[in-house]
C-alpha cells in the first residue's frame, strides 16, 4: 500500500547499564514542565549511586527513597489535585534536581501511525488560525523521538521534553492529539498533557511486546525474534540503501532531460514541439506512454497579471505519484520526495514575471500509477489572486526505469516500536491513550480485531493501572466509491475495531463522513480530535449526560419479509442526512449475495427490505472502503458506524 522511499536514521536504544547513573539523575519525562496524573498515586524515579540517599519534595510533602543494588530509585507522589505550576526539588547525597512550572491534570499517550503522527504544520492550509492563535499554557505536550529496538523492552527515551503551547511550538504537535486536547480542556479546564509516540506507516504488532506476541502471535513473534540479529538487519539496511541509491543514480544518468548537453528541460527556453499533451491532473498510463516507471517531465507556460507579481506567491500542485521537483522560470522552488504529502511551494521573490512564465515539473514514478491525483488544488496564488493549472500540458518521457527496489522498512518489524516508544513510558502514570492506526493493517482485516485486542491489554497490563481508558479512531472512507455492494478490507477492518469496543473502558470515533477518497491523510483533523474527545467524556470522564456517539448498532429481527435493526445512540433521534431516507444499506438472503436495500426509520429501529430479497438473513451499513452515501446520523451530527449483521465466519475476506 505504501510506495514511500524515505530513508530514516534507525535510532537504536540500547539498554543503559545503571550503573553509569554515577550522579542523581531522572529520565525525560520528568523534567521541568511535565503535566502528572491528577487524583493518582504518581511515580517519580531515577537513578544515583546504589545505596544512596534521596528526598523527593513536592507541593508541601516530602518523599524518601533509598537507591537499590543497580542504582535505581523510586518514590510515589500520594493522590495529587490538579493545579500548579509548582516546582520540585530532588536531593542526593552530594547533588541535587530542581524541575519548574510543573502542572497536576490529566496525561494523554497519543500513539498510532501517520493520520496520529502528522502535525500542525502538515495541515497549515486549513489550521494556519488556528496555529497563530494558539496560546494555552495549560496544554503541554511531549514528542517521543521515533526509534526501535528488538533487544526488548528499554527503560529510557534519548530525548524529549515537555513545551508549552504557543504559536511558535503548536506547529510540531500531532494535529489530532492536539484538537483532542484542546477539546477535553475546554470542558473541563483542567490541565493536559499530552505524550505522543506514533510513527508513520506503522502496524500495530509494532506496538505489542514480544511477550505478549508470543502466545497468539508466533509470527510476528518469530519476526521479532530474527531481528534481533543487528548485523543481519545492518546488513539488510546497507544493502537496500545501495541498491535504491544506484536506482536513483541510473535515473539520473538515463534521464534526457538532463543530459541534454547545456539545455536542461527545466529551463524556460527548451523546444517542446514534439512533446505530447495530458490534462492535469491525471495519470500519465493513460496516455500513450501506458504504465511505465521512471521520470516524466511537464512544462506549461502560464500568464501572470502585473496584479499577481512581486507579492508573496504560492504553487500548489495537490499530490503527485511519487516524487516532483518544480521549477518556475528556470528557478527550483519545490522538492518532496513521496506521495503523500501536499504539495505547496513558496515562489521565491522576483520569480514570476509579468507575462509569460514557465513552470517545469518532473515527476518520478517508483511503481505503479505515476501522475498527478484528482480532486486537488493545483494552481498558483498571490496577492488574492489565484490562476488554475488544471489545464493541458506539455510531457516527455525523460528516463523510463524498472519499478524501484523493495524496502524492508525494519522500523515497523514486531515489537520494535514497543521496545523503543512504549516501554520506556510505563512507569508515567498516565489517564488513558487516543490512538489512531489501522490502514497499515487492512490487508489482513479480519486478523486485526485479535491483533489490536492483544495490544490494548498489553498496555494496560504493562502500565499496571487496570482498564485505563482507550479510545481509537475507526478508520475513515477512502479509495473510489463502488456502485454496487461489495467485499471490502477497509470496511472489515473498521468492523473489527467496532468489535474491539467489547473491551472495558474503550470508546471510539467513528469518521466514515471526514475521510477523503483520493487521500489517506485526510485534512479534517478538527472533527477527529473532537468526537475522539466526546468519546473520552462518555468513557473516562464518566459523563453520561452527552451524546458521545452516533447510532450504534444493537441487534436485528426479522418480520414479513424485512429486517429490524434496533440502535443505541440516538440522541435526540436519527436521521437520514440530506435526504428523506436512510442510504448504504445492502441486504441479502441465504446466498450472501448483497444487493441496495430501501430503508426507514421508526424511532430508535431502522426497517431494511429489498424487492429482490424475499427471504432477508443479514444486513450490511456503509460496507464499503468508500461508502459516500452512507447516511444516518443522529440529530447531535454524530454518524453511525459501518456494522453487519451476518456472521463474522461468513465473510470471506
Amino acid at each position: 500500500m505504501f510506495k514511500r522511499i524515505k530513508l530514516l536514521v534507525a535510532c537504536i536504544v540500547l539498554i543503559v547499564p545503571v550503573s553509569v547513573f554515577g550522579q542523581l539523575s531522572v529520565p525525560k519525562l520528568v523534567s521541568d514542565g511535565m503535566v502528572l496524573q491528577r487524583n493518582a498515586n504518581v511515580p517519580i524515579w531515577g537513578w544515583a549511586k546504589p545505596g544512596e540517599n534521596i528526598s523527593v519534595t513536592f507541593n508541601g510533602t516530602s518523599y524518601h527513597a533509598v537507591t537499590n543494588n543497580d542504582g535505581k530509585w523510586k518514590v510515589t507522589l500520594a493522590d495529587l489535585s490538579p493545579g500548579g505550576p509548582y516546582r520540585m526539588m530532588i536531593i542526593g547525597n552530594n547533588t541535587s534536581i530542581t524541575l519548574h512550572n510543573i502542572l497536576v491534570g490529566d496525561v494523554w499517550i497519543s500513539s498510532g501511525q501517520s493520520n496520529m503522527e502528522h502535525t500542525m504544520h502538515s495541515f497549515r492550509e486549513v489550521y494556519q488560525s488556528e496555529i497563530d492563535n494558539a496560546k494555552n499554557d495549560k496544554i503541554r505536550y511531549f514528542d517521543v523521538p521515533q526509534s526501535y529496538t528488538f533487544a526488548g523492552p528499554q527503560n529510557i527515551l534519548t530525548s524529549g521534553k515537555w513545551v508549552m503551547t504557543n504559536s511558535q511550538t503548536v506547529g510540531d504537535y500531532s494535529a489530532a492529539a492536539y484538537f483532542f486536547a484542546k477539546y477535553i480542556y475546554r470542558k473541563y479546564h483542567i490541565p493536559i498533557g499530552i505524550i505522543n509516540a506514533s510513527v508513520g506507516g506503522s502496524p500495530a504488532q509494532s506496538w505489542i511486546s514480544q511477550k505478549a506476541l508470543k502466545g497468539q502471535f508466533p509470527d510476528y513473534y518469530k519476526e521479532s525474534q530474527h531481528f534481533k540479529d543487528t548485523a543481519w538487519v545492518s546488513k539488510i539496511r546497507h544493502e537496500e540503501q545501495q541498491k535504491t541509491q544506484a536506482w536513483y543514480q541510473t535515473l539520473q544518468k538515463k534521464d534526457v532531460g538532463y543530459s541534454k548537453g547545456h539545455h536542461p528541460w527545466f529551463r524556460p527556453d527548451v523546444n517542446t514541439d514534439d512533446w505530447s499533451t495530458m490534462k492535469i491532473p491525471g495519470y500519465w498510463d493513460d496516455t500513450r506512454l501506458g504504465n511505465i516507471n521512471g521520470s516524466v517531465w511537464f512544462r506549461k507556460k502560464v500568464d501572470i497579471p502585473a496584479s499577481m507579481v512581486g507579492k508573496p506567491a504560492i504553487i500548489r500542485l495537490g499530490r503527485i505519484v511519487d516524487a516532483d521537483s518544480v521549477f518556475i522560470n528556470g528557478t527550483f522552488v519545490g522538492s518532496t520526495s513521496y506521495q503523500y504529502p501536499r504539495r505547496r511551494y513558496n515562489i521565491p521573490a522576483g520569480v514570476l514575471k509579468e507575462g509569460s512564465n514557465t513552470i517545469v515539473i518532473r515527476v518520478i514514478n517508483v511503481g505503479g500509477r505515476g501522475g498527478f491525483v484528482p480532486d486537488k488544488p493545483y494552481d498558483i496564488t498571490a496577492g488574492g489572486q489565484w490562476i488554475s493549472l488544471k489545464k493541458e500540458w506539455k510531457f516527455h518521457l525523460g528516463a523510463q526505469m524498472k519499478p524501484a527496489p523493495s524496502q524492508t522498512f525494519v522500523r515497523w518489524k514486531s515489537s520494535g516500536l514497543y521496545n523503543a516508544m512504549i516501554a520506556p513510558l510505563q512507569n508515567y502514570r498516565i489517564k488513558g491513550v487516543v490512538w489512531y492506526q489501522g490502514e497499515s493493517n487492512a490487508s489482513k482485516p479480519k486478523e486485526y480485531h485479535n491483533l489490536f485486542a492483544t495490544m490494548i491489554k498489553n498496555w494496560r497490563e504493562q502500565w499496571n493501572e487496570g482498564d485505563f481508558p482507550f479510545i481509537f479512531v475507526q478508520l475513515p472512507n477512502y479509495m473510489e466509491a463502488r456502485k454496487e455492494p461489495s467485499q471490502s478490507d477497509w470496511a472489515l477492518l473498521r468492523e473489527s475495531q467496532r468489535k474491539t469496543l467489547s473491551l472495558p473502558n474503550t470508546g471510539m470515533a467513528v469518521t466514515i463522513d471526514i475521510g477523503e477518497w483520493n487521500d489517506i491523510h485526510p485534512f479534517d483533523k478538527k472533527d477527529v480530535g473532537k468526537r475522539l474527545a466526546l468519546s473520552a467524556e462518555k468513557v473516562a470522564y464518566n459523563d453520561n449526560n452527552i451524546v458521545f456517539s452516533g447510532p450504534s448498532y444493537q441487534s436485528m429481527e426479522k418480520e414479513s419479509g424485512k429486517v429490524v435493526l434496533t440502535f443505541s445512540n440516538i440522541g435526540s433521534g436519527m436521521v437520514a442526512k440530506g435526504s428523506e431516507e436512510p442510504k448504504g444499506f445492502a441486504i441479502s438472503g441465504p446466498d450472501h449475495h448483497f444487493v441496495w436495500a430501501n430503508a426507514k426509520i421508526e424511532g430508535n429501529k431502522v426497517i431494511v427490505w429489498s424487492d429482490k430479497v424475499s427471504n432477508p438473513v443479514a444486513v450490511r451499513y456503509a460496507w464499503a472502503d468508500n461508502p459516500e452515501n452512507a447516511n444516518l446520523y443522529n440529530e447531535q451530527g454524530l454518524p453511525a458506524s459501518p456494522f453487519r449483521t451476518d456472521d463474522w465466519d461468513h465473510i470471506q475476506n
